[in-house]
């Protein structure tokens, strides 16, 4: 898929409708949607005449309770702000990006939803298929492991198999991570039945980062990271992903947090590209990567450290 390009017209365009639309009149979905369910399914990321050297970039956001704010904003402002900046700012090349739900599987109908690698305004329909469904529990975190365990093992990506250049993943949302990723939830939900036990998260972090630079965005406005602590939730995801753990404190920037973790990956000063954004925006980006190595292409594990099937 993305054989097609960004176009800003057709962006403002669709943008229009939207803002004159209410949020259950563009998100209709009332159960998973066909084209999101991930069972027994891959996507994939391929170079075209129009994007020569595609980059792959995931966005995974949490749907459940308060975070579906997230899939609103992107379908919004956030898409187009994606798209737009990252061909002016050139963080990466051509970029290809999927968007997912992120639910529960111990609560939810729907704890995955994966959408298509697109490069044009056909991502809208994915997005708007999406199932806000406002669930998950009790149990202090969401199924934030499901996307990266379909990233590692149901993705097949250009800039990465072609060019050795490793695309991008980012998982949204306010709660903790999971200590593991359940062998049965797996089976259910993504149809891969030739685990024998529970893989524990780091490993699926680890698989995951083989093929992708991988990042947690919490969202200091959600109900969990409010009332128990956005430090508090960073420092748990830290023991996983490092310094690739950011929090922003208002959600309606956080794709241009998105952009600017990019560029600072990429290589480019921090404190050039806060200063790169206008207004409040660039406060929020300085404090989200403040903490940010500048180089976070340095953690790739070896054949021997990932699963395999």
């Amino acid at each position: 898929m993305g054989t097609s390009r960004w176009s800003t017209e057709e962006w403002s365009s669709y943008s229009a409708t939207t803002s004159t639309r209410r949020t259950e009149e563009i998100f209709t979905s009332r159960e998973l949607h066909d084209d999101l369910n991930p069972k027994g399914v891959n996507r994939e990321s391929r170079d075209s005449d129009e994007n020569p050297e595609s980059t792959a970039i995931i966005v995974g956001c949490d749907v459940t309770g308060s975070m579906g704010i997230i899939a609103e904003n992107l379908v919004r402002k956030g898409l187009g702000v994606l798209f737009e900046e990252i061909y002016d700012r050139k963080p990466v090349t051509d970029p290809h990006i999927m968007v997912n739900g992120i639910g529960d599987v111990d609560y939810d109908r729907a704890p995955l939803q994966v959408g298509q690698f697109e490069a044009d305004l056909t991502i809208t329909e994915d997005l708007e298929k999406i199932y806000v469904e406002r669930g998950g529990g009790g149990n202090n975190h969401e199924s934030y492991d499901m996307t990266m365990y379909f990233a590692a093992y149901h993705t097949s990506i250009d800039c990465f198999e072609k060019r050795n250049k490793k695309g991008y993943l980012f998982t949204i949302g306010d709660e903790l991570p999971p200590e593991y990723t359940s062998k049965n939830a797996v089976n259910k939900i993504i149809g891969d039945d030739g685990l024998q036990e529970d893989i524990p998260f780091k490993e699926v972090v680890t698989a995951a980062q083989k093929m992708y630079n991988v990042y947690h965005v919490i969202i200091a406005e959600g109900y969990y990271a409010s009332h128990y602590g956005a430090e508090n939730v960073r420092n748990a995801w830290a023991e996983y992903l490092g310094q690739n753990v950011v929090i922003v404190n208002d959600y309606n920037d956080i794709a241009e947090v998105i952009v600017s973790i990019m560029e600072v990956n990429e290589g480019r000063d921090k404190d050039e590209v806060a200063k790169s954004w206008s207004g409040d925006t660039s406060l929020t980006v300085k404090d989200a990567i403040k903490d940010l190595a500048a180089k976070g292409d340095d953690t790739t594990p070896t054949d021997g450290d990932v699963m395999r099937f």
